[in-house]
């Protein structure tokens, strides 16, 4: 990859989407490399309607940002590294974790404990709403999908949405959170707040320079997430979170909404070795795994 080249990055054409993949074409043009963004439209985008849940659950804000790079349309793929399943496509490789924004959920409003009794709360995940029903039982949960500048938008009357504080610090609408929800509490998605890179493995130039741009502490942090999530498999769709900081993982995962709730969520203390931390997090997860869902869950 030549400082002439144009790197184009394929994005989706989201607000939130548009201003992550700003941050990478800015990092990129700082080293003296032109760069695009290519906007591209996914199944999440095309069905904004349908819970996250119905229509698949991760992938479904990236699977055709990445045919886009796998074809060779593109060069690069952005991401929130939230919505990245957890196993890698062999065609493709993560080439850079940029440095992580807030990882934590926030209410829009009004605070937690301001709620009354039986208020309504919005949010299209079914983690969130896990969380907030643990602590307010009383809670009515709403679906909400849609743009950021939509889901502020639809705030029940007296009551609140759920959404992550990232995306309204890279939008600069931080002034609309009533409360930031402690992660430690409400543990966050696996990688939320993390813009993660995608480029094809066998473009070694280019993976050379996504190194130059990428934050190692962030990249550490998301992959033992990562770990966690991907000893749950693929196909998990129980509400889930992980969040690693400060030399400690807090895991979270439940049951379905159906029937009795059941929790699983430990506090891990990590190492200096890095394998040895994916390690503690994957016999994690079998352990949330087999105390939520049973060894086959």
């Amino acid at each position: 990859m030549l400082p002439t080249e144009i790197i184009r990055i394929a994005t989706r054409s989201s607000p939130q989407a548009w201003a992550q993949s700003t941050v990478v074409a800015e990092a990129l043009i700082s080293l003296g490399y032109a760069a695009e963004l290519v906007p591209v439209e996914t199944t999440g985008d095309r069905q904004a309607d349908v819970p996250i849940h119905v229509i698949g659950g991760q992938g479904v804000f990236v699977k055709e940002v990445q045919r886009a790079v796998i074809d060779g349309r593109c060069d690069l793929a952005v991401h929130s590294a939230k919505d990245l399943p957890s196993t890698t496509l062999p065609e493709l490789t993560i080439g850079a974790m940029m440095a992580r924004r807030s990882p934590a959920d926030a209410l829009i409003g009004a605070k937690l404990h301001d709620l009354a009794e039986g208020a309504t709360v919005a949010s299209g995940s079914v983690r969130r709403r896990a969380q907030l029903a643990r602590r307010r039982p009383d809670l009515k949960f709403i679906e909400l999908r849609g743009n950021i500048a939509g889901r502020l938008s639809k705030i029940p009357p007296e009551g609140a949405i759920v959404m992550a504080v990232a995306a309204l610090e890279i939008l600069g609408l931080t002034d609309q959170i009533a409360e930031v929800l402690d992660p430690a509490q409400h543990v966050p998605a696996v990688g939320q707040g993390c813009v993660a890179v995608e480029a094809r493995p066998d473009d070694h130039r280019l993976i050379e320079i996504l190194q130059r741009i990428e934050d190692p502490a962030t990249r550490c942090a998301v992959e033992v997430e990562r770990a966690f999530l991907a000893e749950l498999g693929s196909g998990c769709s129980l509400p889930v979170g992980a969040w690693s900081m400060h030399g400690t993982l807090h895991t979270f995962l439940a049951s379905e909404d159906a029937g009795p709730t059941i929790y699983a969520g430990e506090v891990i203390a990590l190492t200096d070795d890095h394998a040895r931390n994916c390690e503690l997090a994957r016999r994690a997860a079998v352990t949330a795994r087999t105390h939520v869902a049973g060894p086959q869950g």
